[in-house]
């Protein structure tokens, strides 16, 4: 079933959504977006993103449901995703692959924004960043990613097969058929068997905290 629009402010075509990305990475700093991806970064880099991003968001609301498949976590572990967000714990999830350069960084960057900005908060909200180039993004691949950004304890990577991989984006309504054609998305929900909040668009971390905030009333 297709998410039930809340509001819309003109998301645009693809190309202009690249265009966008590339003119965010040229506004973040260099350590972020001139830097080749698998060469760290030291500890966490916080910057503000460009207040007219947020311009381009498009929130809706949708019942996904998370398919209960195996993916590996970027410490090795194997596990089920459905366990893993159904741990009771608000969840704040988006799609990644760790060779992308440049909605990818710009994405990440705002993940780790909300750590910051969540503050003591962050132990209580799970963060789940998927990859979309599973075959590539090896764990380790995505450990040295989660370095690279300064991911806490309660941001999680995963990877897993091509099909675990498809099929969770399908979930989600956010596969696009080649990585190359990947949109920035980013989903919240506040419990298992509440309604997920979709935003389609470049969110800065002011608008993602203010959506968790307002989480327990959805």
């Amino acid at each position: 079933m297709p998410p039930r629009l809340i509001a819309a402010s003109g998301f645009g075509h693809p190309a202009l959504v690249l265009g966008f990305a590339l003119s965010l990475a040229a506004a973040l700093p260099k350590a972020v977006a001139a830097e080749p991806m698998g060469h760290g970064m030291s500890g966490h880099q916080h910057h503000h993103m460009p207040a007219e991003s947020t311009a381009n968001i498009r929130r809706s609301t949708a019942d996904y449901r998370v398919p209960g498949l195996d993916l590996v976590r970027q410490d090795g572990t194997k596990v089920k995703l459905r366990q893993e967000i159904d741990d009771g714990r608000p969840v704040i999830l988006n799609f990644i692959y760790t060779s992308c350069t440049a909605i990818c960084p710009t994405t990440s960057q705002v993940f780790s924004q909300v750590e910051e900005r969540l503050g003591r908060e962050n132990k209580a909200v799970h963060l789940v960043s998927i990859s979309i180039d599973p075959e590539y993004d090896t764990p380790a691949r995505l450990a040295a990613y989660a370095r690279k950004f300064g991911a806490g304890t309660h941001w999680q990577f995963y990877t897993g097969s091509s099909t675990a991989s498809i099929a969770v984006q399908k979930a989600f309504e956010a596969y696009p058929g080649d990585k190359m054609n990947h949109l920035p998305s980013t989903f919240l929900r506040a419990a298992p068997g509440k309604p997920w909040v979709r935003l389609d668009g470049f969110a800065t971390p002011e608008s993602i905290v203010r959506e968790y905030a307002q989480l327990g009333s959805n």
